[in-house]
């Protein structure tokens, strides 16, 4: 990883404002040609039910430190000049906003496949617990096969989208 890669994680229970965070992620790195983020909502609907509040729990000094490392990880392997991740924690109503990521770069492919990286990563390595709660009562999230295949995808793929 280049020491001029801007690394900025955050998880916190606060939500946090797309445009803002975006907006400081770019007058960061104000190089880029290109930002690419995606940001992770509460769904209304599980297999389960109508989901009416989601509860993150985490270990907060395991979480954060894993976060780091995807976010080094994903520095490593592209060439990236900024990396934005949020992740919040606690209780979330439905359609609340989970988590941002977001990276810049100088062309839109490596922040595009960056961006995607982070986020496979993060639903397979980083430790939290996600109970839903709803017309069904309540329930931990399992792990998805899906997602865990998507990650072993990019192991495969040394650095380069698994599409």
């Amino acid at each position: 990883m280049s020491e001029s890669v801007y690394l900025n994680i955050s998880v916190q229970p606060e939500d946090f404002e797309i445009g803002t965070e975006l907006q400081q992620l770019r007058a960061a790195t104000p190089q880029a040609g290109a930002l690419v983020n995606f940001v992770g909502l509460v769904r209304e609907m599980s297999a389960a039910g109508q989901i009416s509040e989601m509860v993150i729990e985490h270990y907060p000094a395991m979480t954060e430190k894993a976060l780091q490392q995807i976010a080094q990880q994903a520095a490593q392997r592209w060439s990236l000049l900024g990396i934005r991740m949020i992740h919040r924690v606690g209780p979330l109503t439905a359609q609340a906003q989970i988590v941002l990521v977001a990276a810049t770069s100088l062309h839109r492919q490596a922040a595009f496949e960056a961006c995607a990286f982070m986020m496979d990563y993060l639903k397979t390595e980083a430790p939290f617990w996600k109970k839903e709660i709803g017309d069904f009562g309540q329930h931990w999230v399992e792990a998805r096969v899906s997602d865990e295949q998507a990650k072993q995808q990019w192991q495969k793929n040394s650095g380069k989208s698994p599409t």
